[in-house]
């Protein structure tokens, strides 16, 4: 029995003369209008019944479909909302795609802090969820992305009047479902076949009954009632373990998936050919996928039951697809051979639009987060082109699919593509040497190359698990391969890296005194003030002192401190630092004033206006840099400073300096234009709605109404100090770039007399290496260009003398001992000189098929191996034991190897045993 059996009894089913059921099959209850009906009708406990048969009266594509769905709630009283971008990570911290429509208001109207932009609402927003990645192409109706068409209604308990941002309610669930049942006559749907199943949602906190509505064998929508919150002591467990109990709150949380709504007007045999019928034709025939009418029949019949291999409901894909072919009358090779190159098909039209919508939201491909995601999605799909014979460059599809959503930025799109392509390529030839060796190792031990190694290897080299067991077969090795293994790949990556707790939060002592009034914002060209002492609290290094009101900016947005000092008639302190505590903010000085004091607070005026440059010049440097690179810029961390500062952005490629020097050139421009900086504080939703998510470059506020900063046309949500004009700012001179991360650029500038003094130094050093070299600084690259070839040229000369002497050495002229090892022969010789003439000299003996022991005593003792193939001698194993013997270690492969110790006196005893080491090392 359901533990919210009881919320699933709705006057509506009672009144529609619905009847509650168990499903015989998988167990699970549902509410039918159909007395006879026995099972919920949901795969794998029905098939597509609606393939080749619609359940609607109309075919509709993909923008029709969702025009229908908004009208039909926009005629029922709710109002259309815009969609979101798919990086959630704009405007939330806990979550970086957006997996489903109330994304777009959690945690703040959610939870009744904030209203939502209208009340009921409809939307229809774009989705990615990554833990569908497996399945897609072969269950014939999973797509990672996805449009999730939705409408929302926020309640809230008539007795908390007052306490939340919306009160009372708009409907429930009675009038959900009867919607639901609306929506479907209305498009043709016998609303006697649909079944309601019972499913409790949890996820983040919260949960409640929820219903799944199943229409011909196929999930259209989900309706969620979230009501319910985490409570240890709640009186209802649910399927997560934990106990929950009801909110104040409570949310129509619904899900219509645009594209199941597509394919089930149009019966198709899969959703794709339903919503990508022009990319599918186009990757078939690419492909060179062609069937006769009988094969075209089976691919069919196949897809009515291709319901049964979703992984999340079997345990062995392989084993359920062999139940389709023997319900089909066919050798489950035959099957394989036919839909596998059409679940790749699928597959490939799926994941470019899920990189359109990534890269055309502004996702950057790195090593973390939504970067990795879309690296592990783009690395997977070119995999999948290569394997079905798909030829068309990536990017050309990815561009398909940008162009059919509206994209505006698809050249960006297509350059981050390209740039992907070919790091993949790279990643490829460094990682296969990798593989090899696992493999081997495995094959040797007679074990399958497990799941963990495979996900390492795809972590640290990209190579993909098809790929492993192409090169594990060349050597006798197996591969352990989950169906779910894209799957456990994002999970690993799929939530945001916790913050660092801010030191000190959490401190109870603070719990009985008020919030501070911040002065800064009301003037923030003021650096004098008046306040009273409310509390004194002394600390290991000095004291926390609590004033009623301030001047000092705490740290905070990447923004330090202010500085300065408080005094009152009989006594000043320093001020060292600036916190804010739960509102609360602390001035951390050297000495004690006493509580209840009146004081004289003065900020330290050089430094808050230097801080006030470079915030402002932060603002317009990420703004210059977005006219330049492009939108997809955006913000992955800042720090100010007073000499300087820097601000790390998302972006694809190095910059270069013809591109610095435009960022600077268009930043300059701003200064010069002296354009007013301003601050409103608007609600949140105008905020939002005028202005889109790029509001939030360096993090998300909280509140109804948020601050934002202009700057120029630079817009953005800001909590920091800032000039009154951009000419305050003075000059912007960018000092540095580097790449911080994969997929982040660090661009280091200085504002105001800091970029004076940032130029100075510049030209100092220009003038200093002028004066070393004898020439104007105009000649300086120049002359550094000449001194550097004629420096590259003697160090060639060198090298060629290195190896005339070693071929010297190597011809008799060295003096070293000649062995039998074997049917081999080994020289053993001392050289006291750098290891790249060791390298050098053994390389020579070897050429003529004799082993070298090269040793010197230049720097402790360091030796090198060589062993040419077939003399039987493992080089590394070697090396390993001399340079024990001489303290320390080193080792390598079998053909050349080199390492040593601090030993040096040591080395000629080393050299001597040398011999029945060689011959030690062939015996074994």
């Amino acid at each position: 029995m359901s533990a919210l059996e009881e919320e699933y009894r709705l006057d509506y089913f009672e009144e529609e003369g619905f009847e509650r059921k168990e499903c015989p099959s998988c167990g699970a209850h549902f509410w039918t209008r159909d007395h006879d009906r026995e099972t919920c009708g949901e795969p794998p406990c029905a098939e597509y019944e609606f393939v080749g048969d619609p359940g609607f009266d109309e075919p509709h594509s993909l923008e029709e479909m969702r025009e229908a769905y908004l009208s039909f709630f926009e005629d029922h009283g709710h109002e259309r909302i815009d969609p979101y971008p798919v990086a959630a990570e704009r405007w939330r911290e806990d979550m970086m795609l957006t997996i489903a429509s109330i994304a777009d208001f959690q945690p703040l109207v959610t939870s009744g802090e904030t209203p939502p932009p209208a009340n009921p609402l409809t939307i229809s927003q774009p989705c990615i969820r990554m833990q569908d990645i497996d399945n897609v192409g072969k269950t014939g109706r999973h797509t990672m992305a996805f449009e999730m068409m939705a409408h929302h209604a926020f309640n809230a308990r008539e007795d908390v009047e007052g306490e939340y941002a919306y009160e009372g309610e708009v409907y429930w669930k009675d009038r959900t479902v009867e919607l639901c049942d609306e929506l479907l006559e209305s498009m043709g749907a016998d609303i006697t076949e649909v079944t309601y199943i019972e499913d409790p949602w949890v996820g983040g906190g919260n949960a409640g009954p929820a219903i799944e509505v199943i229409y011909k064998g196929l999930e259209l929508a989900t309706l969620v009632f979230m009501c319910m919150e985490r409570d240890p002591e709640g009186e209802y467990e649910l399927k997560d373990g934990n106990r929950y109990s009801f909110m104040d709150t409570y949310v129509v949380d619904t899900g219509y998936g645009l594209e199941r709504w597509t394919w089930m007007s149009q019966g198709t045999p899969t959703v794709y050919e339903a919503v990508y019928p022009e990319m599918i034709a186009f990757l078939r025939e690419n492909a060179g996928i062609d069937h006769t009418e009988e094969e075209v029949d089976l691919v069919n019949r196949a897809a009515r039951l291709s319901g049964n291999l979703d992984i999340d409901d079997v345990d062995d894909v392989e084993a359920a697809r062999g139940e389709i072919a023997a319900e089909l009358g066919i050798d489950v090779a035959e099957l394989r051979e036919l839909v596998e190159p059409l679940e790749a098909i699928y597959a490939i039209a799926d994941h470019c639009r899920t990189l359109a919508y990534m890269f055309g939201d502004g996702i950057v491909p790195s090593n973390v987060e939504t970067g990795y995601l879309a690296r592990m999605v783009l690395r997977r799909t070119k995999r999948l082109c290569d394997t079905v014979g798909v030829d068309a460059p990536l990017d050309e599809l990815v561009d398909m699919q940008a162009e059919r959503l509206g994209y505006e930025n698809r050249d960006t799109i297509r350059d981050v593509v390209r740039s992907e392509v070919e790091k993949y390529r790279e990643t490829l030839e460094r990682g296969g040497r990798r593989v090899e060796a696992i493999a081997e190792e495995y094959a040797e031990r007679g074990e399958p190359i497990p799941t963990e190694e495979l996900l390492e290897l795809y972590d640290s080299h990209g190579i993909q698990p098809d790929m492993v067991a192409e090169i594990a077969g060349e050597v006798g090795a197996e591969v352990d391969r989950p169906d779910d293994f894209y799957s456990l790949v994002a999970a690993r990556h799929d939530t945001p890296e916790e913050a660092e707790a801010v030191e000190g939060s959490g401190d109870d002592r603070f719990d009985d005194l008020p919030e501070t009034e911040t002065l800064y914002y009301d003037d923030q060209q003021r650096t004098q003030f008046e306040a009273v002492v409310l509390d004194v609290f002394e600390r290991e290094e000095g004291y926390d002192v609590v004033l009623d009101q301030t001047m000092f900016y705490p740290e905070g947005g990447g923004q330090p401190a202010d500085h300065g000092t408080l005094s009152t008639d009989d006594a000043t302190v320093e001020v060292r630092d600036v916190q804010r505590e739960d509102g609360v903010v602390l001035h951390r000085t050297d000495g004690d004033l006493g509580k209840g004091e009146f004081v004289k607070g003065q900020i330290d005026v050089t430094r808050r206006r230097r801080l006030m440059r470079h915030h402002t010049a932060t603002h317009i440097v990420i703004h210059a840099a977005r006219e330049v690179l492009g939108e997809h810029i955006r913000q992955a961390g800042a720090q100010k400073g007073i000499d300087s500062s820097r601000i790390d952005v998302r972006h694809y490629d190095r910059i270069s300096r013809a591109e610095v020097k435009e960022i600077e050139g268009v930043a300059n421009e701003i200064v010069m234009d002296n354009t007013s900086v301003s601050q409103e504080w608007p609600h949140r939703n105008e905020a939002e709605a005028e202005h889109g998510f790029d509001l939030y470059q360096g993090g998300i506020p909280p509140g109804t109404n948020i601050r934002l900063i202009h700057v120029a046309e630079d817009v953005q949500a800001c909590g920091g100090t800032h000039v009154a004009r951009t000419g305050d700012v003075g000059a912007i001179k960018i000092r540095s770039t580097e790449r911080v991360q994969d997929g982040v650029e660090r661009l280091t500038f200085a504002a105001g007399d800091a970029a004076i003094s940032a130029t100075q130094e510049v030209e100092d050093a220009l003038y200093e290496a002028a004066e070393i070299l004898d020439v104007s600084p105009q000649e300086v690259p120049e002359t550094a260009d000449r001194f550097f070839e004629e420096w590259k040229a003697r160090g060639k000369e060198i090298d060629d003398l290195r190896e005339q002497l070693a071929a010297a050495r190597a011809g008799g002229g060295g003096g070293g001992e000649e062995v039998a090892v074997g049917e081999a022969t080994a020289v053993i010789q001392r050289i006291d000189a750098d290891m790249d003439e060791l390298q050098a000299t053994a390389n020579a003996v070897a050429e003529d098929g004799t082993i070298a022991v090269i040793g010197s005593a230049r720097d402790g003792a360091q030796f090198v191996v060589a062993a040419p193939e077939g003399t039987g001698v493992d080089a590394g194993e070697v090396v390993s034991e001399l340079a024990a013997r001489v303290g320390g270690g080193g080792g390598g492969p079998p053909d050349f190897a080199q390492g040593g110790g601090p030993d040096g006196e040591a080395l000629e005893e080393a050299l001597a045993d040398a011999p029945d080491v060689l011959r030690r090392v062939l015996n074994a």
